[in-house]
């Protein structure tokens, strides 16, 4: 399944058959190397909330596991994004920009190779984030991120959705030998990258962007 360019589609990431958060994003490229997408700024997003309305990074682990959920519906107040999804891989690869829209760092985030689904209007890619991520600079000197949650949410293995520490550490690894290495994606490919002028924020999120989940 390919997805043609321009098209809006959704990335999704889910966790224990759970919607966990939803970003709309444009199509780039769509070929052999894997799906490229552009996230505006001010995209509608919806993310998953506790009763009491607090996301998952702002309550310990162990509180959030004995909550209930909603989705809330928001708006990404980030930077516009470009996000690469290699084909097979377990991870996605991000492209952040500073103020004035110049390329500022790669981000790694480590998940599960995605599982894409095409319901005709609304279309989208589904994984699961395993929440240990690497930050690359510009000059390819790296750091780990989110470590302190990653520990803290292993140590709940009959709640967690990461079974495997150390093949995810294996590939956040394998990937920065890329990166400090130079190599493609890492190699200045995409850095300059201008969305089209129409590729504005949707003003909402398609219907049927909370199907259940494919994972």
């Amino acid at each position: 399944m390919r997805f043609e360019t321009g098209r809006l589609i959704l990335h999704r990431n889910v966790r224990r058959g759970r919607i966990g958060w939803v970003r709309p994003g444009r199509v780039v490229s769509d070929d052999e190397r894997g799906l490229l997408i552009w996230i505006a700024r001010n995209s509608p997003v919806a993310y998953e909330v506790t009763e009491a309305g607090f996301g998952m990074r702002a309550v310990p682990f162990t509180e959030w596991i004995t909550s209930s959920y909603a989705l809330a519906l928001d708006r990404w107040n980030g930077p516009p994004l470009l996000k690469f999804l290699p084909t097979g891989a377990a991870h996605s690869v991000w492209w952040f920009s500073d103020a004035r829209g110049r390329f500022a760092n790669w981000y790694v985030n480590l998940e599960e190779p995605g599982v894409r689904w095409d319901d005709g209007d609304v279309a989208g890619v589904d994984m699961v984030d395993q929440d240990l991520d690497v930050v690359i600079r510009p000059d390819r000197t790296w750091e780990w991120k989110d470590e302190d949650e990653f520990a803290e949410r292993l140590a709940h293995p009959d709640h967690y959705w990461v079974a495997d520490e150390a093949a995810v550490r294996a590939e956040g690894k394998r990937v920065i030998a890329l990166a400090e290495a130079g190599e493609f994606p890492f190699d200045g490919t995409w850095c300059d990258f201008t969305p089209p002028p129409d590729w504005t924020a949707p003003e909402s999120l398609p219907v049927g962007w909370d199907r259940p989940p494919v994972r």
